[in-house]
């Protein structure tokens, strides 16, 4: 599932190639031809992440709000600029950029007419020859202006939202550091008022918006905090310390990209963390392999419908 650093690249690359132009509204699938309908020939004028929700603002005050879920991806195409990240990360071939001494593919501000897949991970894939290219797969909702397109599917939620709607729904999301950087109060409060174990309350939305299992395991590993820890039991400098670590990486997945979450990592050691998932966690993923601080065997178990990855030595 996407996360929240995800949702927000998504969010940089709508304001980015598709703000300005009427936009062209489709459900090439047809399971949302009423909603592809209400915004069809409008401008977008914002888009908004708020955790792992998407809203687009449309010139005629109606929103289209997108929650990818486990299995949604958006599909772009077209002359695009796009966000850098390792080579590594993006998998795919990497198409030719166009511009005077633009030799590489992952280069910011490059337009190139090809196709980008931004979902939990992003994948540039080859240049597109026609024009715009034919929807591939099921396509919940196609956003076209004369040089870009954005393709939807496998979304939790596509629907039109008023503002009222849109504020209620942001209402009920816990809060997210690049949305509400002042926060860590609510933040605090949310966690030690209940009952619950920590492991749990970083994956519910209306308490922190934004983490995923992957940001779950790495957080808490980070800070050496048994997952099974109530949230009333934590002292409210460790709640806060939590807060201030999730906006320090949720950052940092935004400017690159990647969750990269093993700091202080240089050379040869740098190079494989952004290369390969398997170099640049802690704890996720890493069922009975050694703890890399203590050699102890990763642990997992099922929490919130989702494995969680911990070391049952340096998290007590």
């Amino acid at each position: 599932m996407p996360e929240g650093h995800s949702v927000h690249r998504i969010a940089r690359q709508f304001a980015r190639s598709f703000t300005g132009p009427p936009v062209a509204v489709s459900s090439p699938q047809g399971r949302f031809t009423a909603g592809a309908a209400r915004l069809d020939g409008h401008a977008i004028v914002q888009s908004r992440a708020v955790g792992k929700q998407m809203f687009l603002e449309f010139d005629h005050h109606l929103w289209l709000r997108v929650h990818l879920g486990m299995y949604g991806a958006w599909d772009f195409a077209g002359d695009i600029a796009v966000d850098p990240v390792s080579p590594g990360e993006r998998g795919g071939r990497a198409a030719k950029v166009v511009g005077a001494n633009e030799d590489s593919p992952w280069s910011i501000g490059a337009p190139r007419r090809t196709r980008l897949r931004m979902a939990e991970s992003e994948q540039l894939q080859p240049e597109i020859n026609v024009w715009p290219p034919e929807p591939i797969g099921q396509v919940r909702v196609r956003l076209l202006t004369p040089v870009a397109v954005a393709d939807l599917r496998g979304p939790t939620v596509c629907e039109v939202q008023t503002i009222e709607e849109v504020d209620a729904t942001i209402a009920r999301l816990g809060p997210d550091p690049l949305v509400d950087p002042d926060g860590e109060g609510r933040f605090v409060e949310n966690v030690r008022r209940r009952n619950v174990a920590i492991g749990q309350l970083l994956m519910d939305q209306e308490v922190v918006a934004g983490i995923g299992n992957v940001y779950r395991a790495e957080l808490l590993f980070r800070a050496r905090l048994d997952p099974y820890t109530p949230g009333k039991d934590l002292p409210t400098d460790v709640a806060r310390a939590l807060w201030r670590d999730w906006a320090y990486l949720l950052k940092l997945g935004v400017e690159t990209g990647q969750m990269l979450t093993m700091d202080g990592l240089e050379g040869e050691d740098l190079e494989r963390a952004k290369a390969s998932r398997d170099d640049r966690h802690w704890v996720y993923h890493r069922t009975g392999e050694p703890c890399r601080v203590c050699g102890t065997p990763i642990a997992m178990a099922v929490m919130a419908g989702r494995n969680l990855y911990w070391c049952p030595k340096d998290q007590v």
